[in-house]
């Protein structure tokens, strides 16, 4: 895609993002410490020469935690995207996940106890290569309560008849 429509701001988060997660930039602010800490003698370990670095210090990683934040909501909005994509293109998956990021925190977790289920359900299959959508999983443990019930009612049955 075109990047015709990035803001200044955004091609320069896109540049610092990639700049400061360099080695060039780790090497630099490295060396920026050993400078300061070098220049310690030379300032006398003056509270002036201790400001210094704490202000530094304090004002990128400020900067910096909104500068992280940008980035990372971005790729997690790109990352939800395709896994849209996927979900939407399978026809075994439930288009019910599409865009569950909205969703508060107690329903994530209600989904979040589903999916412990389904994962139940899997452990109970014999075959460890098939795969349920939660509709697809619902349908088969249904089937096999279906089964289970019809099994246990003839079983009792028997009982009866054993019993007369």
């Amino acid at each position: 895609m075109a990047n015709l429509h990035k803001s200044i701001f955004e091609k320069f988060s896109d540049w610092a993002t990639k700049f400061t997660g360099s080695p060039h930039a780790f090497i630099g602010a490295t060396a920026i410490v050993v400078i300061w800490a070098v220049s310690g003698p030379v300032f006398n370990y003056s509270e002036t020469w201790q400001l210094v670095i704490n202000t530094g210090t304090t004002i990128i990683t400020f900067l910096m935690v909104f500068l992280i934040q940008k980035a990372q909501n971005k790729d997690s909005k790109a990352i939800q995207i395709k896994l849209n994509e996927l979900i939407a293109a399978n026809d075994k998956a439930s288009n019910r996940i599409v865009d569950i990021e909205d969703l508060t925190e107690k329903e994530l977790d209600q989904l979040h106890c589903y999916y412990e289920k389904l994962a139940d359900f899997a452990e109970e299959d014999d075959d460890i290569h098939s795969s349920h959508s939660i509709d697809a999983a619902h349908r088969n443990q249904d089937s096999k309560h279906a089964s289970f019930r019809k099994k246990h009612e003839e079983w009792l049955r028997s009982q009866e008849k054993e019993s007369n």
